[in-house]
């Protein structure tokens, strides 16, 4: 069982005819008029990770999606910088990272949507999963799932949150294509608790590299990546004849999305070694396109250096057989080189959502089309975050799961 499991519980409607591994990699959407709140559309491209069935299920911190600093805004991303500069720093620090009998983790993933008919009458909320996990050095382990409940992103989200009455659900959009809104749950109390998946066993699974391949891998930058390269999956974000194949054949920024995905999770799910770690980060340093720009403060408050990646969507990996975005974005990873850590990854708005697109026919076979009024981010402006994910906790540690 692996983390997709515990986040799916129904098929979306988005594509034509899915390969059994995509179908098996999707997440649910809650349609109106179920008075539940929805599993939001959350998806971890193409990775699984390990925990454990006492995970605690406080949050570390509360998170404003939007953050502070001088972060570079979307098509600026420090062009002509070297992506050594913070890489090569963090590499350094990770590979002096203790190590330990157990590899833990806290991982959040968040969503911004906008909430009503206009932008001038719209507020902004922010929607988040949070899974624990530990792992034993035998790659066995175990997951938690905290689905937390929604809040306003700012202060001025939550005056117009509270103006239409503190609604306990709202309505946001689903760029299914089929003009069906979702719900999601608000905070309207500070005694209502999260809902949490208890924690349940869980055999870690990483791009198809079990913990103990992930614990094998090279530790030199340029060996890494030529054994990523082999690694074969549906490395589009979005493909209508899904296959199989190696990162190898890919070419130009889809060679680097896909090596940084991998490198990602190498960095904040997967059990790797602080040696392996480290020849992640320099990996990243020498891929075509990654650069660095100023600084930024992720959800928890955390400040690091920023590195853009170069993309064409933030789309998730091997998921699609259609469409589901209209504008363009920007993805960003914060990075604490002093620490060794990848702190968050954000993606920002670079064009807003605009116009729209013919979709396949759903699974009832009526026609669609994706059009902006259904994005999550259609209110928002160029250099907001539209989602996020932060590394909470991404340790070895001896202390037993709690």
């Amino acid at each position: 069982m692996d983390e997709m499991d515990a986040l799916r519980q129904m098929r979306t409607s988005l594509a034509q005819e899915e390969h059994p591994d995509r179908l098996a990699l999707r997440t649910a959407w809650r349609p109106d008029p179920a008075p539940r709140r929805r599993r939001r559309g959350f998806t971890i491209p193409l990775v699984s990770v390990a925990a454990t069935a006492a995970a605690a299920v406080t949050a570390v911190a509360v998170l404003a999606p939007g953050g502070s600093g001088d972060g570079v805004a979307p098509g600026h991303g420090g062009q002509g910088a070297v992506a050594g500069n913070v890489l090569l720093a963090a590499a350094t620090s990770a590979e002096k990272a203790p190590t330990g009998r157990y590899w833990h983790t806290e991982t959040v993933i968040g969503q911004v949507y906008g909430v009503g008919k206009s932008a001038a009458n719209s507020y902004e909320v922010d929607a988040r999963q949070r899974s624990i996990t530990w792992v034993g050095q035998d790659g066995k382990g175990s997951l938690a799932i905290v689905d937390e409940l929604g809040h306003p992103v700012a202060a001025k989200d939550m005056i117009k949150w509270r103006q239409a009455g503190s609604p306990e659900m709202v309505d946001v959009p689903n760029p299914d294509g089929t003009g069906v809104v979702t719900k999601v749950e608000m905070s309207t109390q500070a005694s209502r608790s999260p809902r949490t998946t208890p924690g349940r066993p869980f055999d870690g699974d990483y791009f198809g590299l079990s913990a103990e391949q992930v614990a094998q891998l090279p530790t030199d930058a340029k060996a890494l990546e030529n054994t990523l390269l082999n690694l074969r999956g549906n490395w589009h974000a979005v493909s209508s004849t899904p296959e199989k194949q190696p990162i190898r054949s890919l070419r130009g920024a889809e060679r680097t999305r896909a090596l940084s995905e991998v490198a990602s999770t190498l960095l904040s799910k997967a059990p790797a070694p602080p040696r392996v770690r480290a020849a992640a980060f320099r990996m990243l340093a020498t891929l075509p396109g990654v650069k660095v720009g100023g600084t930024a403060t992720d959800p928890m408050g955390r400040t690091g250096g920023v590195v853009s990646m170069p993309m064409v969507t933030t789309m998730p990996l091997g998921l699609y057989t259609a469409p589901k975005q209209l504008g363009t974005y920007q993805r960003q990873w914060i990075i604490d080189p002093a620490g060794g850590r990848l702190l968050a990854i954000r993606d920002l708005v670079a064009t807003p959502p605009h116009g729209s697109r013919a979709l396949p026919p759903g699974d009832d076979g009526r026609p669609r089309r994706l059009r902006a009024a259904d994005m999550p981010d259609r209110f928002l402006k160029t250099g907001e975050v539209a989602s996020y994910q932060v590394f909470a906790v991404a340790e070895w540690t001896n202390t037993a799961p709690r």
